[in-house]
């Protein structure tokens, strides 16, 4: 199964390459015209393989970068207007969004065909380009193991007063929430939010800031991704910082996915279903493994000994189906309603 993942994805990208070439686009006219891409995933992390891709097609991507839920917001805005090809959302909530608004055009059987069924949405609007989940990040110096939380409403707590870091703008942080609302129900995550904030839960713009945090003493646990600790660690394996999961099952260990649709504006069709495909290719997604940390949606492609293993992983997550998370709408709302926005 993981050989035909391998082979497979090489193959569609080839083929779609090679029908920009002879069939109905050229590369060169691709080129000429460039591709619009929305990308809610940070330049420092996305901007290398979107390079990649332009080397390896002649195709030009010319790149608006902002958060997820506002790009989201953007598109739906702009409507027909939009000049936008390709939207690469950080998080499963907002590609549900843009489902429901039906922004999206249908991506190819072959590119479909890539991932598994868990990787991409059940009416084959978008695709996942890597995985990745939501820990408890905590500090090495200040905290023992027997001080873990098991749950992530236990951070509530008065034990836990001042001494955890999030980031309520972030869209990751923001799918989290929503799955908290569809499993656990609206008035529950309402309750855990304010609870957070009359438990004087410090404020982050984002989570790499939450791990310098951590290690610099100004809070002793944070929510962030599972990668942003990692890449700390490549540089110095002596970093003060650990994480964990919550105990199995817990809605703390959400796993969640980046990913890619083609938006019914698109002028560059085929050249938009490049780029997706690119992504799910061998190289793309080894550098996604590699380079940051994410968890592959194909397989064949080396993990980083650096992460948990998938099935151990898998084992961890809440059972939650990432076609739920699409109302984004309804966690902005209840974010603005408790003075999180």
């Amino acid at each position: 199964m993981r050989s035909h993942y391998f082979r497979a994805s090489h193959l569609v990208y080839c083929l779609i390459v090679l029908a920009l070439s002879f069939g109905g686009g050229s590369v060169g006219a691709a080129q000429a015209e460039s591709l619009v891409l929305y990308s809610g995933r940070g330049k420092a992390l996305v901007e290398p393989i979107v390079g990649r891709f332009t080397e390896e097609t002649g195709i030009e991507v010319r790149v608006k970068y902002g958060k997820t839920a506002q790009l989201a917001v953007a598109l739906q805005e702009e409507g027909e207007q939009s000049p936008a090809d390709v939207f690469w959302s950080q998080d499963a909530g907002a590609l549900g969004a843009l489902v429901g608004a039906e922004m999206f055009l249908p991506l190819s059987e072959g590119t479909l065909g890539l991932v598994p069924e868990v990787y991409r949405g059940a009416d084959g609007l978008w695709v996942a380009t890597s995985g990745r989940a939501r820990v408890l990040a905590y500090s090495s110096v200040r905290v023992g193991g027997g001080n873990l939380p098991g749950s992530v409403f236990d951070l509530t707590d008065a034990t836990y007063r001042g001494r955890v870091g999030w980031a309520p703008t972030n869209a990751s942080f923001q799918a989290f929430v929503t799955a908290m609302r569809k499993t656990h129900g609206q008035d529950a995550a309402k309750a855990w939010l304010v609870g957070m904030i009359e438990n004087d839960a410090q404020v982050y713009p984002k989570n790499t800031a939450i791990i310098q945090a951590i290690a610099a003493g100004e809070v002793d646990y944070g929510l962030p991704n599972h990668y942003y600790l990692l890449r700390f660690k490549t540089a110095d394996k002596h970093y003060p910082v650990e994480q964990t999961s919550f105990a199995a099952g817990d809605i703390g260990n959400l796993v969640n996915v980046a990913g890619v649709g083609v938006l019914k504006t698109s002028e560059h069709v085929e050249a938009a279903q490049a780029f997706v495909a690119y992504l799910l290719s061998s190289k793309a997604q080894q550098y996604f493994a590699s380079e940051t940390f994410e968890y592959p949606v194909v397989g064949d492609v080396i993990p980083s000994p650096r992460l948990q293993p998938l099935e151990l992983l898998r084992g961890e997550a809440p059972a939650v189906d990432l076609d739920t998370l699409e109302d984004l709408k309804g966690t902005l709302e209840l974010l603005a309603e408790v003075g999180l926005r």
